[in-house]
């Protein structure tokens, strides 16, 4: 399955180096870089909170979250073609975070557009748009981001000057909408965790934290709001092959805020499960269809059929945005399907024998039926009853 492949089987990958306008920053910013102001979002900065996507001084930097945990450091993004890249080998992940840095993209490409005739910019920024719409096919965030700029740039009358600026306008509004809405799901699903054992247990895959949204996460938003309210014992964290997101981005974040964390394999999820030490299980998601099955990281459906063996609660959480109403279910879900080379190599060593095939899907799909609820910033819903979370967005 997944074709004839093998260790030399030259996989056709957009970007073989760092593009020349990136430019790498080895120190963190300070909290005045930060775009998001007190006016733009409620949560308070502190000096543990982290934020993947930063905008200052005209420029975009980001979080390398590939060299994490053994080095926090930024890549600057200076062009849409750079963030193309960083989207596309993941330095920028998750679906949210790719959302917000997708908005930033199409900025920065109309900032590249040099023409004051209004039809001619619109023609180039379609071009930067499928450019973007290219990197990444399973996380809806990145389409509907686009769109919403797009419908900007389409509905602003004035001229180029006004349009871009709009644009840029549209962008920070789509970063601090994002950290809100995070607040919103993380509160949210402290309501509906299970309310025995007074101190929970959560299992999450992935890593669906402020890593992969513009601040405090999703499924780890929901652990910070249990932690915060003394409702969290410890979090188990997947290790998530291939690209290891818990072992490396759940943990690292766990530890940035001092909230106790344990890595597990992955096939060990419901033996831990079985012995009692999981009261809940809590994931992201990179499209939701309609009927509520949704894809996340691959390795999750296994996650929620072992939970639904333990009678444990399997909770999905979500920005409205990731829902993808267009599809009436999760048949419909592109799948992503990356490089071998995450498989079989880690680092310079290689894992496996010569000649092996390789089969790499980025994400699976999770049955709406093994969900217990899907958490939004308009509360819990049952997957069947995701259309009222619509009608109450809509309102």
């Amino acid at each position: 399955m997944g074709g004839e492949c093998s260790h030399t089987c030259g996989y056709a990958a957009e970007w073989t180096a760092e593009p020349e306008g990136v430019s790498r920053l080895e120190q963190t910013f300070q909290d005045e870089f930060f775009i998001l102001t007190s006016e733009q979002s409620n949560v308070t900065n502190s000096q543990n909170q982290v934020y993947p996507i930063i905008w200052h001084d005209d420029t975009v930097s980001l979080i390398d979250q590939t060299r994490l945990p053994n080095e926090y450091a930024f890549v600057e993004i200076h062009r849409s073609e750079d963030m193309a890249w960083a989207i596309k080998t993941m330095i920028v992940r998750g679906a949210p975070a790719i959302g917000v840095a997708a908005a930033y993209g199409i900025y920065l490409g109309a900032r590249e557009i040099e023409t004051s005739n209004r039809q001619e910019f619109l023609q180039r920024l379609e071009q930067v748009a499928q450019l973007l719409r290219s990197t990444r096919p399973t996380a809806v965030n990145l389409f509907w981001a686009i769109s919403r700029m797009m419908k900007t740039a389409y509905e602003n009358l004035g001229s180029v000057a006004e349009l871009k600026q709009n644009l840029l306008e549209t962008a920070q509004a789509i970063h601090g909408e994002d950290l809100q809405t995070c607040q919103a799901i993380g509160d949210n699903g402290l309501a509906v965790l299970p309310k025995n054992p007074e101190k929970l247990t959560i299992l999450t895959h992935c890593n669906a934290g402020a890593l992969a949204t513009a601040g405090y996460g999703t499924a780890l938003g929901v652990v910070r709001s249990a932690w915060r309210e003394g409702r969290l014992a410890r979090v188990f964290a997947d290790e998530t092959r291939p690209r290891l997101q818990g072992a490396k981005l759940t943990a690292w974040e766990c530890v940035q805020e001092r909230i106790p964390v344990t890595v597990i394999t992955d096939n060990m999820a419901a033996h831990c499960m079985k012995q009692g030490l999981i009261h809940a299980v809590v994931v992201g998601a990179d499209r939701i269809a309609a009927n509520g099955d949704t894809a996340n990281k691959i390795g999750t459906y296994s996650v929620a059929i072992a939970a639904k063996a333990h009678n444990i609660p399997f909770f999905v959480a979500a920005p409205l945005s990731t829902v993808d109403f267009a599809l009436s279910d999760g048949s419909q879900i592109p799948i992503e399907e990356r490089n071998p080379t995450e498989i079989y190599q880690v680092g310079d060593t290689i894992l496996t024998p010569s000649g092996v095939d390789f089969y790499n899907p980025a994400f699976d799909v999770t049955p709406a039926e093994l969900i217990t609820a899907i958490i939004t910033e308009n509360g819990a819903f049952a997957p069947s009853d995701l259309a009222q979370s619509q009608v109450k967005q809509a309102v």
